[in-house]
């Protein structure tokens, strides 16, 4: 999580007269709010939302096996969003990625069910399938100049049909226990008998730890170069909250069965994910491209090979997706994948993506994803139906988006 920055001092508006230290503090806090709205809006909203079902579902929703069952259900969309966000950054957009992850998914299960592959080899395979798909996709947008809406249109339409093809209308099933556990697994039980799984334990303080040492030397390393940064006393506030929020987390998953396997993988790919958009060259060359092409272009930025790679990142994110799915369904489906585009689609611009590129993080894709997730599953623990929850859904994202341009707006003036 990047560190919060705030105004220059003498830029911030005074603190009330007698107010003091506290007077400070609140200013301080108060431009942090703003000039970070956009960043942390979303995670105040899924806060509230979170708080609203909680309340609604008489304490169903933050159940420990519900909570597990939240991040399972919800995998294979979060999958798909951290790559959309990039796509999205990038000034394109992916219209392919549900039928991708349906036939995936069929080609898993034919490598698996029809052919006795080991389940390994499978995924592998599987794997450099979203790849080479991810790249033809990426050379006509890049290098041809077709227009990523067109070439994804394509490619939604040709992948179903070759899901169709491939499973001929018909499931296939059962998968390895193995590949099962991609999607229902859980981190083994080891150590003696404390009502708790000891290794979500070890593992919670690991990331509390990690995330504390992230802040600090973000924090050292503003001040060496002499940037603005919250006041030590928010700092703190901040550290303690993120530590408080590890911490509940932690002993919620330890409490029923530990971490899900696809946590540890979804952690990973954020992480990752994370690290190149932050730090390493191409990842700036892609908000520059989103940002301004022509400029990024005329900068040196090799625009067609970026592109490029950002649609492989995304066929291997949708290959990934596709087993997901398919290990937790044990089937592969012609069904399989309708409408995960839309719901990729949303959960990127939830968290915080413009629909001119440029600007959105891959955490921020993850929140999106997960406000998605559990206004799905509070809406059915209260019983709503579908209609309405898509209706909630769609005026979600429309506030959402609604929300995108007001704060562009306030930011321009």
């Amino acid at each position: 999580m990047s560190p919060v920055t705030t105004e220059k001092p003498d830029s911030a508006p005074a603190a009330p007269a007698g107010g003091g230290r506290g007077g400070a503090l609140a200013a301080a806090l108060l431009n942090a709010m703003r000039n970070n709205m956009r960043q942390y809006g979303m995670l105040v909203a899924l806060g509230l939302i979170v708080l609203l079902f909680q309340i609604w579902s008489d304490g169903t929703l933050l159940l420990p096996r519900n909570v597990s069952n939240i991040v399972q259900q919800n995998s294979y969309i979060l999958i798909l969003a951290m790559g959309m966000m990039i796509v999205i950054i990038a000034g394109h957009i992916d219209l392919s990625v549900g039928s991708l992850v349906a036939f995936v998914s069929a080609m898993s299960a034919v490598m698996m069910v029809n052919h006795d592959f080991p389940w390994p080899l499978a995924l592998a395979c599987s794997l450099l399938i979203g790849a080479a798909a991810g790249a033809w996709q990426g050379y006509w947008i890049a290098y041809i100049g077709i227009p990523s809406f067109i070439v994804t249109l394509a490619g939604m339409l040709v992948f179903r049909g070759l899901t169709q093809i491939v499973l001929e209308g018909q499931s296939l099933s059962p998968f390895p226990k193995g590949f099962q556990n991609i999607a229902q697994g859980f981190l083994p039980e080891a150590g003696p008998d404390t009502n708790y799984h000891n290794l979500t334990l070890l593992l919670g303080v690991g990331v509390g730890l990690f995330l504390l040492w992230q802040e600090w030397r973000d924090r050292r390393r503003q001040l060496s170069y002499e940037l603005d940064v919250l006041p030590y006393p928010l700092w703190l506030g901040k550290c303690a909250f993120i530590v408080g929020a590890v911490l509940v987390a932690t002993l919620m998953l330890a409490s029923y069965r530990g971490v899900p396997v696809v946590l540890l993988i979804m952690a990973g790919l954020l992480v990752a994910l994370g690290y190149v958009m932050r730090n390493v060259v191409v990842g700036r060359h892609v908000y520059a491209l989103g940002g301004n092409r022509a400029a990024a272009t005329l900068s040196g930025v090799k625009d067609k090979r970026v592109t490029f790679l950002v649609f492989v990142n995304m066929g291997v994110l949708s290959a990934l997706a596709g087993c997901v799915y398919a290990a937790r369904l044990n089937a592969g489906v012609p069904k399989a994948g309708e409408m995960f585009e839309l719901e990729a689609i949303a959960a990127a611009f939830i968290g915080g993506a413009s629909m001119s590129g440029g600007i959105g993080t891959v955490f921020g894709a993850v929140i999106g994803g997960l406000v998605l997730g559990v206004l799905n599953n509070g809406m059915s623990l209260v019983g709503l139906g579908t209609d309405y929850q898509q209706v909630i859904k769609g005026l979600v994202l429309l506030a959402a988006v609604g929300f995108d341009i007001w704060n562009k707006r306030r930011a321009g003036s």
